[in-house]
């Protein structure tokens, strides 16, 4: 994985960052990686950069190898499990994991109806995948704020559009 660009971010969303990528670097298996806010908008990513690639050429595995597209999913089934908790009035969502013949999705609660969504290999050990993602919720709810998410945001942005801050 590149490391996207932090230049002129703040320290929290440096570390957010960080997290991120230590999160992939460190579990094998995993193919990509998507922060959404709570209105399904893409915060953070394993691949920035890859979002005005993806309608370019696509990849052989993943959800079209973009992160939006990611983003797009995990926010689907976010709101789905969201709603079928309220429904069965069995309280919040906590995670919700997806296992499929070549691949597993995870998505987990951070704060405030944000999620981290996670995409894996069919090899990756899905227990291993669970506990790290716990320990970035762990690490990142707290510091998630509306300015942050802002924040977040716009350096995507900026960044799929080609500008520099």
């Amino acid at each position: 994985m590149t490391a996207p660009s932090t230049y002129g971010l703040s320290s929290e969303a440096r570390n957010l960052h960080w997290l991120l990528t230590n999160l992939v670097e460190e579990v094998p298996g995993i193919q990509s990686v998507a922060v959404v806010s709570s209105d399904g908008l893409l915060l953070l990513s394993s691949d920035p950069g890859h979002t005005r690639r993806s309608r370019q050429h696509r990849p052989a595995k993943g959800p079209r190898g973009s992160s939006a597209d990611l983003a797009t999913i995990v926010s689907g089934i976010g709101s789905l499990t969201v709603g079928a908790a309220r429904l069965m009035a069995f309280g919040g969502v906590k995670h919700t994991m997806v296992a499929m013949e070549e691949g597993s999705l995870f998505v987990m609660s951070i704060s405030d109806g944000s999620l981290l969504g996670v995409h894996g290999s069919a090899e990756c050990d899905m227990s291993v995948v669970a506990y790290h993602m716990a320990l970035f919720v762990g690490r990142a709810g707290h510091v998630l704020t509306p300015e942050l998410r802002t924040e977040l945001r716009k350096s995507l942005e900026a960044e799929s559009t080609g500008s520099t801050r």
